[in-house]
């Protein structure tokens, strides 16, 4: 397998899953402004929306978008148990993958965007503020999301977290947030994830 990834995109978070799950596999970083890979392939052809994550299989087939590429790497991978393998945990888990796709992930769009009006981006904000308010009191009294382990959810939920400290959003009125990322950043997957894209400090 080979993933596509932009550094600190959220392609970091199947980068994570993989490592997280054992599985062999190569990087390719991209250029999301001229849409070519560091080999030189014109990323369009490989993924005509022109965005990361873009997982190219063994058989040349393609796969994109955060959540789905988690839970096929969780099911290719059932013993690192990224994701519960039925029933309704399972579907736990993928509301927590849905949730931060829909409502964390794409609410940050206005605040990368410099053409957006300032009002737009203070609205973006406060909403984002609320959800992640939301993901707070969930992570009261589990360690991770959904439950006890470290799953699919997380490492999406970790890149998010990186992305508001860019943002600066600050995390302090949210301590078992904050507690959270402090953690999820010890893992050893993630740390090996972070120095591959060139993102330790």
């Amino acid at each position: 397998m080979k993933l596509y990834y932009s550094p600190g995109a959220c392609s970091l978070a199947p980068h994570i899953l993989l490592r997280e799950a054992g599985l062999a596999f190569e990087l390719e970083k991209v250029d999301l402004k001229t849409k070519r890979t560091a080999s030189g392939e014109d990323f369009l052809r490989i993924n005509p929306r022109g965005y990361v994550p873009a997982l190219k299989l063994d058989d040349g087939g393609v796969l994109t978008e955060v959540a789905v590429i988690s839970q096929y790497l969780a099911d290719l991978a059932p013993a690192a148990h990224l994701l519960p393998a039925s029933g309704l945990a399972r579907y736990r888990a993928l509301e927590w993958l849905s949730f931060i796709a829909t409502e964390i992930h794409k609410g940050f769009g206005p605040l990368w965007n410099p053409a957006m009006p300032e009002e737009a981006k203070r609205l973006a904000r406060a909403r984002l503020e609320d959800r992640f308010a939301h993901v707070n009191q969930a992570l009261q009294s589990v360690p991770y999301l959904p439950g006890p382990a470290f799953s699919a959810p997380d490492a999406y939920l970790f890149v998010m977290l990186n992305w508001a400290r860019l943002q600066k959003i600050d995390l302090a009125p949210w301590p078992a947030l904050a507690e959270y990322q402090t953690r999820t950043a010890t893992r050893p997957s993630v740390h090996a994830a972070l120095e591959a894209e060139g993102l330790l400090q």
